[in-house]
Order: C-alpha cells, then structure tokens, then sequence
C-alpha cells in the first residue's frame, strides 16, 4: 500500500470539506478549492479526517493514490494558511514595482515588463529587489514564481538575474580566469 496515500489528511480547524461522489470542496478562511477526484478513487470522511481510498491494485491506481493525497494536503494547507514564494533581484538597475494591480520589471532590458498575475494569486514588492508571490494554490504559486523568473533567469558568471529566496547559483570562471592557464 502507498505509504503517502495511507495517511489521513486531518481536517484543519476552521476548513469546512464536502464531498460528494467524486468532488471535493474545500472552504477556508483564505477561500475555496474544488477538484474532482479520479474515478479509480474514492473519499470518505470519518472522525475529522479525509482519507482516499483505492479500489484496485493496479500499478496506475498505487500511483493515483499517493498523488491525490498529496494534492488534497496542499489544498488543506492553501485554503487554511497560503502559500507564498519570494523572489529576489539581483543586478545593477534591476528593479520591481506595482503599478496598480501589474508588476513592473525592470531586468536591464530596452522596455519595461508588465506582468498582469492571475486571478487567485496576490504580487507585492516589499524592497525594490524583492518579489512576494501569494495564494491558496500550491501549483498556480509556483507557476507564477517560475513563469517570472523566466523573463531573467540567473546567469553563471555574475549571478544576475531572478533568483529564488535561497537559490544557489552555480558559478563559472569567466574568460580571464581560463585565459591565465592558456598555453602560448
């Protein structure tokens, strides 16, 4: 049996779960999440705690079984606490600002970014090289965070770029650093 999907999901307190046939609705004090379940699965609801169950040991249901479990955490946790993801800028001129409901990008290119966020996902930039990315979705967050640091990812000889908080940049030796080793 899936060791992920074997674990109950407690039911946080404050987060209201109904279940009917094969959709689950999700009400938390930061809002509401649906999904409908894969038909090889089941939910049942017993003393404050949701549990999937299976209805088969196919190798395709073992796998279904551990993925909604875990999907159906993360909705526990979104609509209960958030989610949230930071980014940083790094680079002379690189800057980040609201304007209105768009963030503004400044990454050393020609033209200003503007980037609208998508319904259900909060931008605010702290500091002018910070990016805070907020919502109830696990995956819609990180799709965000990564579809904005897209725009300049991190080079490895100078490390400039966007960045994800604590994000390690593998750095290269530039051409100075080979030519000193070079044979004449």
């Amino acid at each position: 049996m899936s060791r992920i999907g074997k674990k109950p999901i407690p039911v946080q307190q404050g987060v209201k779960v109904q279940v009917a046939e094969r959709e689950v609705t999700l009400t938390g004090p930061k809002g509401t999440l649906k999904a409908a379940v894969h038909p090889n699965l089941s939910l049942e609801m017993a003393d404050g705690q949701l549990q999937v169950k299976r209805h088969s040991e196919a190798k395709g249901d073992r796998a279904l079984h551990g993925l909604w479990r875990a999907l159906l955490q993360n909705m526990m946790v979104g609509v209960s606490t958030g989610y949230s993801r930071k980014l940083e800028l790094v680079g002379v001129g690189y800057r980040a600002e609201m304007t209105g409901k768009r963030l503004q990008l400044l990454l050393g290119f020609s033209h200003p970014i503007l980037f609208v966020p998508p319904g259900g996902i909060e931008i605010t930039a702290p500091t002018q090289t910070s990016i805070l990315i907020s919502g109830i979705d696990k995956a819609l967050v990180g799709q965000v965070a990564a579809k904005i640091r897209s725009f300049r990812p991190p080079e490895p000889y100078k490390g400039k770029g966007v960045k994800y908080e604590g994000e390690h940049i593998r750095r290269k030796a530039g051409k100075a650093a080979a030519a000193g080793g070079a044979k004449s």
